[in-house]
């Protein structure tokens, strides 16, 4: 049988994927690249990020396997994740991740 996935993990890293559809509440959601499907808290719009772990408040949030911003507060898996939800990184938080890239 084959699957019709709804949503994609990008990155092995991420502990988000991208809705390749409006997902319902509700609806089961089939995520390519991930071990498990997982069933929406919430609507969740095309394109925008559902969570595939909880997401503790201030742990960041990783696509394509790059930190994307920080939790605002737990994010429970299966939920929306966008800018109610995470906050963008401040200039000291840019430079550790720039300085942690030159260094490796």
């Amino acid at each position: 049988m084959e699957v019709s996935y709804n949503a994609l993990k990008l990155h092995p890293k991420d502990n988000v994927a991208v809705a390749l559809k409006r997902i319902s509440e509700g609806e089961i959601v089939f995520i390519s690249n991930f071990e498990s499907n997982l069933v929406a808290l919430e609507e969740i719009p095309y394109g925008h990020k559902i969570s595939l772990h909880v997401i503790n408040e201030n742990e960041e949030i990783k696509k394509y396997g790059e930190c994307m911003g920080k939790a605002t507060n737990e994010i429970l898996v299966a939920s929306h994740v966008h800018v109610h939800n995470v906050r963008g990184l401040n200039e000291n938080e840019r430079l550790e991740i720039i300085n942690h890239v030159m260094e490796a």
